[in-house]
């Protein structure tokens, strides 16, 4: 007759005793609290992460990494739009089918409201007689627009309101 096992040890109970802080699980620092298990997302994911490199480009893409962009507070980026008197003319026949511009008595009426026109270059000069209504202009461009008879029609700037 076979004698069976009444009580089975734990773990923790079998290896008490001299040298044994471990119980089973090799060095005592992988049996810790959930620092030994790494982190949660894109913890550790830093100086000595190579080994998710390539699930960080994959999800995140090459512009993870690195730095981006402007990085000081103070430099703005002038977002004006600005469009060159050269572009403009080589341009007509798309500003015609989009309806910007429109051939009148007065010469080619062209609606560029956001817009700051720009001189080409010295040696350019203009073909057609333009009428342009634009936001700002140089003082160069507006000089070339009237040698060839046209003008450009500045919009107003707006003041600054103190309330």
């Amino acid at each position: 007759m076979a004698l069976m096992k009444i009580k089975k040890k734990r773990k923790s109970q079998k290896y008490r005793g001299k040298k044994q802080g471990t119980h089973g699980w090799g060095a005592r620092k992988k049996h810790k609290k959930s620092g030994h298990r790494g982190g949660k997302g894109m913890a550790g994911s830093g100086k000595r992460a190579d080994q998710k490199k390539t699930l960080i480009t994959k999800l995140y893409g090459h512009s993870y990494f690195g730095k981006q962009g402007i990085t000081s507070k103070k430099t703005k980026r002038d977002k004006r739009l600005r469009i060159n008197l050269a572009r403009i003319e080589n341009d007509l026949e798309s500003f015609i089918k989009k309806e910007i511009a429109k051939k009148t008595t007065k010469g080619i009426e062209i609606n560029l409201k956001n817009y700051k026109i720009l001189d080409s270059s010295k040696d350019y000069k203009l073909k057609h007689k333009l009428v342009i209504t634009a936001k700002e202009a140089s003082v160069a461009s507006i000089e070339k627009v009237k040698k060839a008879g046209g003008e450009i029609i500045l919009g107003k700037k707006e003041e600054n309101k103190k309330e």
